[in-house]
């Protein structure tokens, strides 16, 4: 198996979010995968409290903070990605197939400050590429499905897959959003499955299966194979695609839908400053006819 890197996980139960701190032990580089901004939908407060816990965590660690690494644009919590950006100088990560995202969701909202280019980011990263985290190598690889643009990232024997896949006795991601699709998630999950079985599977959310009291975000593809209750061995595509779709119709949306998409296609830079210096999201309405 490749060389392993050292990871600290973050869980904000408030999102149900992983993010995690990997580090390269022998240079102390190190990066940050899909970190939460904190923010309350009720009174419209954010916070970067969370982030600064992971900050303090770093510089006590003494380590070289080199990426933020985005898996996808998140429809359930704001990124942190600028605080981190600001007060480190790492770079903002996220898949190529962002640009899509943009295009969908700045239509939703009727956003004209969003390049739909992707240079909001710092980097946009394409299948198969690879760049350093110290000794360590990143190599992404595209699994869409539940967004166009999600990727995951294989940093030695660990790979972070976002929402791609949940613990074994979850499942999988919803691919009812805008731009997703289930035939190619299921793909996506089997190019993830298709690595080495003591692989290491790292999550960016949980939320407790029935039966489970605690919270869990490490697995492995072995595992995924023989117990995901949605993707085991024998589930054909079309069986998955039935089932997938079946099981989204019934989902709400998520919590903090509208404001996380369009925070997080920009990078997780908030709306600049209205006149009266106050900065605002938008909330599309819909009439619902009775």
């Amino acid at each position: 198996m490749p060389q392993s890197p050292k990871i600290q996980a973050f869980f904000d139960e408030p999102t149900n979010t992983v993010s995690y701190l990997v580090s390269d032990p022998s240079t102390r580089a190190a990066a940050i995968v899909d970190p939460v901004l904190d923010y309350d939908h009720q009174s419209g407060e954010i916070s970067t409290a969370s982030a600064e816990h992971i900050l303090k965590a770093v510089r006590e660690a003494g380590l070289t903070l080199q990426w933020v690494l985005e898996t996808h644009a998140h429809a359930d919590h704001l990124s942190a990605a600028p605080f981190f950006r600001s007060k480190t100088g790492a770079h903002v990560v996220i898949g190529e197939h962002i640009t899509e995202v943009q295009r969908i969701f700045s239509k939703v909202f009727n956003l004209d400050d969003v390049s739909c280019d992707g240079t909001e980011f710092d980097k946009l990263v394409r299948d198969g590429e690879t760049f350093p985290l110290g000794s360590l190598k990143v190599s992404v690889m595209h699994t869409p499905g539940h967004t166009p643009a999600c990727v995951s990232y294989r940093i030695g024997d660990a790979v972070f897959v976002g929402d791609t896949l949940f613990m074994p006795d979850y499942g999988t991601a919803r691919a009812d959003f805008p731009g997703g699709d289930a035939r190619r998630l299921y793909h996506s999950i089997h190019r993830l499955l298709s690595l080495p079985p003591a692989t290491r599977l790292f999550l960016c959310h949980d939320y407790k299966a029935p039966g489970r009291d605690h919270y869990a975000w490490e697995t492995t593809v072995a595992e995924q194979l023989e117990h995901n209750v949605h993707v085991h061995q024998g589930v054909s595509e079309d069986e998955f695609v039935s089932m997938r779709r079946e099981r989204d119709a019934t989902l709400a949306a998520p919590h903090l839908l509208l404001p996380s998409v369009q925070v997080n296609i920009r990078a997780g830079k908030l709306p600049a400053p209205e006149d009266n210096g106050v900065r605002y999201l938008k909330i599309p309405l819909t009439q619902k006819n009775r």
